[in-house]
């Protein structure tokens, strides 16, 4: 049986049918981002949010010669059901296997002794880098918090596993990400200390609570001070 297809949005759009890359146009790779992303959609929401500068009646007659362009899978890619347009069953899409990883780790779902912690798929490529479109910055917003949170919760998961090296490759990849948030400079400092670290712990405390003074003019948390052993 051939593999069933699989709609790649990290990174550069791909669409693979069995064993072959298929290239759409570019509204058809828009079509089917969005719908790859929401699954169902009425086509009236649908026509207006990639075509919002037309008229209504253009909008939908775009639409339809979208559709009629896509690949002539059995079953189709996109079905329809009245005025809904619904992603077919058996369309994978990565971004739903990365929010599923994601969510799993924020809720503590993953096995306590999992021998590869998810670090490639949380810290892999952006949501359709270089598309513009208020809708895909919208959802790659949301893609990349939850990501920083999921990065978060696996290297606190980590440190209280006994695993500070790998606590300390979550957290680092979180601060990369977003260099001015908190609590990923504490699931270093974290990690530091797991190891007995003392003073690389101080020292990168010291050193983000100068990147805070130096951007935005205010100090870490005390929750963050307390985290160190009392100094004179």
């Amino acid at each position: 049986m051939s593999a069933p297809p699989l709609l790649r949005l990290l990174g550069q759009f791909r669409l693979e049918l069995g064993t072959e890359t298929v290239e759409l146009c570019r509204n058809g790779q828009r079509l089917l981002a969005f719908m790859g992303l929401r699954g169902r959609v009425s086509r009236t929401v649908l026509a207006g949010t990639l075509w919002p500068e037309v008229t209504e009646d253009r909008a939908r007659g775009s639409l339809r010669t979208t559709l009629w362009k896509l690949p002539r899978d059995d079953p189709p890619l996109i079905g329809c059901c009245g005025d809904t347009l619904l992603v077919a069953p058996a369309l994978r899409v990565d971004v739903h296997a990365l929010t599923r990883t994601a969510l799993g780790v924020v809720r503590g779902e993953d096995s306590p002794h999992q021998a590869l912690p998810p670090l490639d798929l949380l810290t892999g490529e952006d949501l359709l880098p270089g598309w513009d479109e208020d809708w895909v910055l919208l959802e790659r917003e949301h893609l990349r918090q939850l990501r920083l949170h999921a990065l978060d919760a696996l290297a606190e998961a980590l440190v209280r596993q006994g695993r500070p090296a790998l606590a300390m490759e979550a957290a680092w990849a979180s601060v990369r990400a977003e260099p001015l948030r908190e609590s990923a400079h504490r699931a270093v400092v974290s990690a530091h200390l797991a190891e007995d670290n003392v003073a690389e712990a101080v020292r990168h405390y010291e050193a983000f609570r100068r990147l805070l003074r130096e951007e935005l003019g205010v100090e870490p948390s005390p929750r963050f001070a307390r985290m160190l052993p009392e100094r004179p």
